[in-house]
């Protein structure tokens, strides 16, 4: 090869890869990026939902030592144990008066999710109203309990999202794995885990929930995560099935069968990558499905005891209709969630396949 070929070989720029663009692609969808954010302001709501609503302070100094009591609101155990015991929930009153030189920095919005407010408990805070329609202090009022509704919506976010990433995290697991084996082994393997899936499909996971409620006293969001996981995931695992029968065919896989790659490392490492498109899709719309659930069940009564939920909020809103605010703002999450995720994997779903890419640049 000459020079000057080389040198037009070198100057023929590279076409991007798959991800770069996908991803192209996706941001060209307007209405999938804007409900991409919306699950991202999600997520930094859930993450830091101690810091913009509570009745802990985020830090505080007490006795020379420093403490983290807002940790309290994601598992008690991370909370100091002297100070949830001594100080009964009321951190204000407490620290200063068992500690003059104490200091603490405080939520943005001081209310609690699970418990109504004593009087005086903030300074210029009167005593929480019960069913109290929103107001300058109450932003999105107070339920029959006299518990702020703006703090248990916020605290509301992290079950709702931590519901739709755990179970469909181990939905995921489940599928992509039993998927890909039945595909690339094929056989009595195959045929073994196409009946398991079969048998799983006709399970329905609300009633193994509710049946489950029934056997555990103390049933915790967890519970809840395990069994949606474990039911949610055929429709992943056939994808995933018939990505890999088709995938194993290619020359590339006889290739590294020929040089003596092992099965599992031809699975994942070379298989997997490529059927992962497509898989992403039923995962991003299992997510709103598991929300669903969730929100369903806590609507019913059968949701977590101690843990905020928007589904709760709702049955609070059922059980007295005149409070329009507990049927508002945790309906319009819900709906506003669950259409963010439908839009993402529809995005996906578009960016992904270039039939319906296609399609979509000819409409």
């Amino acid at each position: 090869m000459t020079e000057p070929q080389i040198t037009e070989l070198k100057s023929i720029p590279k076409s991007p890869s798959f991800w770069k663009e996908a991803w192209r692609q996706f941001r060209q969808r307007k209405l999938a990026m804007l409900s991409l954010g919306f699950v991202l302001f999600l997520s930094i709501v859930a993450l830091f939902a101690p810091a913009i609503s509570g009745s802990k302070p985020i830090v505080c100094k007490y006795k020379g030592e420093i403490y983290f009591p807002m940790l309290g609101y994601y598992s008690p155990r991370f909370e100091a144990t002297f100070l949830s015991e001594n100080f009964f929930g009321n951190y204000h009153d407490n620290l200063k008066e068992n500690d003059p030189d104490s200091w603490a920095i405080w939520p943005l919005h001081f209310s609690d999710p699970n418990r109504p407010l004593d009087p005086d408990e903030w300074p210029g805070y009167p005593r929480t109203p019960q069913s109290s329609a929103p107001n300058s202090i109450n932003w999105f009022g107070t339920d029959s309990k006299a518990t702020d509704v703006f703090s248990q919506m916020v605290h509301g976010t992290r079950t709702a999202l931590l519901v739709g990433f755990v179970s469909m995290g181990i939905a995921s697991v489940i599928g992509i794995t039993l998927g890909g084996l039945a595909g690339y082994f094929g056989g009595w393997t195959d045929s073994l885990i196409s009946r398991l899936i079969e048998v799983v499909m006709c399970i329905p996971t609300l009633v193994l929930i509710l049946a489950l409620v029934a056997v555990i006293n103390e049933r915790t969001i967890w519970h809840m995560m395990a069994v949606i996981g474990a039911t949610g995931w055929t429709g992943i695992a056939r994808l995933t099935r018939a990505e890999f029968l088709k995938l194993k065919t290619m020359d590339f896989v006889s290739a590294a069968r020929v040089l003596g790659v092992g099965h599992i490392r031809i699975m994942f490492k070379y298989l997997l990558p490529n059927a992962l498109a497509p898989v992403l899709v039923p995962i991003t719309f299992g997510i709103a499905a598991a929300i669903l659930i969730e929100s369903a069940l806590s609507f019913l009564g059968f949701g977590p005891a101690n843990s905020p939920s928007w589904g709760k909020l709702l049955n609070s809103g059922r059980q007295n209709l005149e409070d329009w605010w507990l049927i508002l703002f945790p309906g319009f999450a819900i709906f506003l969630t669950v259409l963010a995720y439908n839009l993402i994997g529809e995005g996906l779903q578009e960016a992904t396949d270039p039939r319906l890419r296609d399609s979509g640049s000819m409409e």
